[in-house]
């Protein structure tokens, strides 16, 4: 027991590790299968989705289910600029865009709060996708769009990088005054108001911010599919999945949520390749298992056993 206590007093440890991790996963492609760099690739995408959500919604308390709004935004944006531009602006043109939709967005709705604002973010999914349906075959008279294919180990690479950016923003985020500005909003708005948080304003810029990383995410992953059209670029699970991933793994440390995406991932993986009949069936008993017996997520789970188990120990000395 004092081995791990001493593990989790040691920043400098983790740090290591997250750098030996971070080696083996740029290496990948010189080592592992086609395979698994896909599905590697598919989970940083989750990791990514889950820990830009997790970056609005942990110190705001704003329950956002816009994420598949902005991760369609960045795969049309590819499919649109994707012959015309490098691959590399095209990304960063995916999270432009969907920074600009989120900041309009959010100047217009995060004066709304708790259900109203959950539910005004799940309809601009649904807005989205029938607009541009709507432009497509009223306007365009066409039906999707293709997109540029890349090969598979760029693709990864780019992603990689993206998770990287994403994870330095989200340390010095949290670790910055303005990070201390939105876990005052989280615990009281108001107060946090009249200590002199510009709280719109905060919470407009960290929403766009989130946004940004699911619009690039969205962009890369277009150049694995041939074709897309709103329904494939607007999947309103891209919603839901980031919501659940993050109360899987738990939301009280900066790893949590990507070890609950990492997991959740890689089971959806397994179900839809050996389970495919049956794989809502088992990933909703998954849910509710979690849910009713995770409150806390796995991390905080661990957590717990850690601290009843230090309990122990000082009864027994």
């Amino acid at each position: 027991m004092d081995i791990i206590r001493g593990v989790f007093k040691m920043p400098r440890l983790w740090w290591l590790i997250s750098l030996i991790l971070l080696v083996l996963l740029a290496t990948l492609p010189l080592y592992g299968s086609a395979y698994t760099v896909i599905l590697i690739t598919a989970i940083i995408m989750y990791v990514i989705l889950t820990v830009s959500w997790t970056m609005f919604f942990a110190p705001t308390g704003y329950l956002s289910l816009a994420t598949a709004a902005f991760f369609g935004i960045g795969i049309y944006t590819m499919a649109i600029l994707g012959e015309q531009l490098p691959l590399l602006p095209a990304v960063i043109a995916g999270g432009l865009v969907s920074f600009v939709v989120a900041l309009i967005v959010g100047a217009i709705t995060l004066r709304l709060r708790g259900v109203y604002f959950t539910i005004f973010t799940f309809g601009l999914v649904e807005l989205i996708k029938h607009l541009l349906l709507f432009w497509e075959i009223n306007v365009t008279g066409t039906r999707g769009r293709f997109v540029v294919l890349e090969n598979n180990n760029t693709i990864f690479g780019v992603i990689l990088g993206i998770f990287v950016v994403l994870m330095l923003t989200y340390y010095l985020l949290r670790r910055s005054k303005y990070g201390l500005a939105l876990r005052s909003i989280g615990e009281n708005e108001e107060a946090a108001a009249h200590l002199g948080v510009n709280v719109n304003l905060l919470k407009v810029f960290t929403f766009a911010l989130s946004a940004f990383f699911m619009g690039a995410a969205g962009a890369i992953m277009a150049t694995r599919w041939t074709y897309v059209d709103p329904y494939v670029a607007f999947n309103v699970l891209h919603s839901f999945l980031p919501v659940l991933m993050a109360i899987f793994g738990g939301m009280s440390q900066l790893y949590s949520p990507i070890i609950g995406a990492v997991i959740f991932a890689y089971i959806e993986e397994q179900l839809l390749t050996r389970f495919p009949e049956y794989f809502m069936l088992i990933f909703g008993v998954i849910l509710v298992v979690a849910i009713l017996y995770l409150p806390n997520g796995l991390v905080g789970l661990v957590r717990k056993w850690w601290q009843k188990g230090l309990r122990e120990e000082n009864v027994n000395s």
